[in-house]
């Protein structure tokens, strides 16, 4: 074995031992292999799309820079190692600016072995050299896509190269297409595998697990065990409380987001949560409302300044003020029960929510609402019922033996209990009676039992 042979095998050996697989890949066919180098960003390193100077994205991982490699037969003595540089994010024009630093660092180096010099100075010093600095500017895909291929727009509009472009240097992906959100990806992909090999204590049941059987909220970066939220999570889908998915810890207002309950919760629990989380959705839109049969309830949207709904599931025309069928210009009609709190919802709205109501229900109807409800009120405050047959009664004088007209029952005026047609009086005479010698007493005991009408 030659010492060229001797050295490259020791250095691969090397390599293979520094990095792991993810990193360092040797070829099987020849001297050679793929190294992927992730840089290192400074603290809150930021991304910023060209042209939009006000949204900025935080950043931890870039995608590595890529360097395959082969080695010469007489390498290290008199040649350098054959190689191609790429990368997703950084310019060809940067990457030949690389590239002619690698050759001069084996320029410096020649005879011994270069491999780990450059991996070195790839992962630690590019950005320096490059002089890339937070934030960092993507360019979208289109015509400033053009400045990524390394040149530029000239003052008559022809196309001038910035610098001769190394053919070493590889675009990992066309530069037409929009970089952003494959970054963000391998940013998120990222911190999600380094937080899977973190341990972490769960507040809930205080023990200790990975991070790749925990949860974290994205707002407010709290943790606790998937268990523990697959349980939670199953409660509150269940009762219904599908926009209280938020963060066990007090005070805090972050949610889960839908993906991070979709791992957790089986598929009908989800369906359940999605189903629900979209119908919660809909009632916040003032344009949406539901179908009013029980067999259909879809969601309809409504045009702005109509009455008119059709749901586009059954074909159901309706009124979307009283959810009856269209009753296009006639007043809304007004059930018994709705009628008794007309009156209030009518003396307590605005001027504006007044002549609504009058349009909606008609003046007519809004007067005998107001009517009926000051009869209520005077009856309440100065009638009771029978005890038999509810008949409203009112009492001037005379004593409290009362009979009602209408079934002609014996009732007493103080507590309501009704008396025998053979002795009506024994009530009032009975020393266990609540009652006892009060015939003639004007003192009112449940007074707010009920209403009343006539005399004795």
């Amino acid at each position: 074995m030659s010492e060229d042979q001797a050295a490259q095998k020791d250095e691969l050996l090397a390599l293979a031992s520094i990095y792991d697989e993810e990193e360092f890949h040797g070829a099987e066919s020849a001297q050679g292999g793929e190294i992927q180098l992730c840089l290192e960003l400074p603290p809150n390193f930021k991304l910023i799309v060209k042209g939009d100077k006000h949204t900025e994205y935080d950043v931890s991982f870039l995608p590595p820079l890529v360097l395959n490699f082969e080695l010469p037969a007489n390498y290290p003595s008199s040649s350098s190692p054959l190689y191609t540089l790429s990368s997703k994010w950084l310019s060809r024009d940067q990457m030949t600016s690389l590239c002619k630093r690698l050759d001069e660092l084996w320029g410096e180096n020649q005879g011994c072995v270069v491999l780990y010099t450059w991996i070195q100075f790839l992962k630690e010093e590019a950005f320096a050299f490059l002089d890339v600095k937070s934030p960092l500017e993507v360019v979208k895909a289109g015509k400033a896509a053009v400045k990524r291929a390394g040149t530029i727009i000239g003052e008559e509009g022809k196309l001038e190269s910035l610098l001769e472009l190394d053919p070493r240097a590889v675009l990992l992906v066309d530069p037409r297409t929009d970089i952003l959100p494959q970054l963000l990806d391998f940013d998120e992909a990222q911190r999600q595998k380094v937080f899977d090999g973190k341990v972490f204590c769960c507040s809930i049941c205080f023990m200790e697990k990975l991070g790749s059987s925990c949860l974290c909220f994205k707002e407010c970066q709290h943790v606790y065990c998937k268990a523990c939220m697959t349980e939670y999570f199953g409660i509150q889908i269940r009762d219904g409380n599908v926009q209280c998915l938020n963060c066990p810890e007090p005070k805090c207002t972050s949610l889960a987001m839908p993906s991070q309950v979709k791992l957790l919760v089986g598929e009908e629990l989800f369906t359940r949560y999605d189903r629900l989380l979209l119908q919660s959705s809909l009632d916040l839109m003032a344009d949406v409302v539901y179908c009013p049969r029980q067999s259909c309830c879809q969601a309809v949207m409504v045009e702005q300044d109509t009455t008119m709904g059709i749901c586009p599931a059954c074909q159901y025309a309706f009124c979307t003020l009283c959810k009856r069928g269209y009753h296009g210009l006639s007043h809304c009609k007004v059930t018994a029960d709705e009628l008794r709190g007309l009156r209030d919802e009518y003396i307590s709205a605005s001027a504006e929510g007044k002549k609504f109501m009058e349009q909606r229900f008609g003046k007519r109807v809004i007067q005998r609402a107001v009517e009926e409800s000051f009869s209520r009120d005077w009856l309440y405050e100065n009638c009771k019922g029978c005890p038999r047959c509810g008949t409203n009664i009112q009492k001037v004088d005379g004593c409290n033996k009362m009979t009602c007209t209408s079934c002609k029952q014996y009732f007493c005026w103080l507590c309501l209990g009704q008396l025998t047609l053979v002795n009506p009086y024994s009530h009032f005479n009975n020393p266990s009676s609540p009652c006892y010698n009060q015939l003639f007493q004007g003192v009112d005991i449940n007074e707010d039992d009920a209403l009343s009408d006539e005399e004795d």
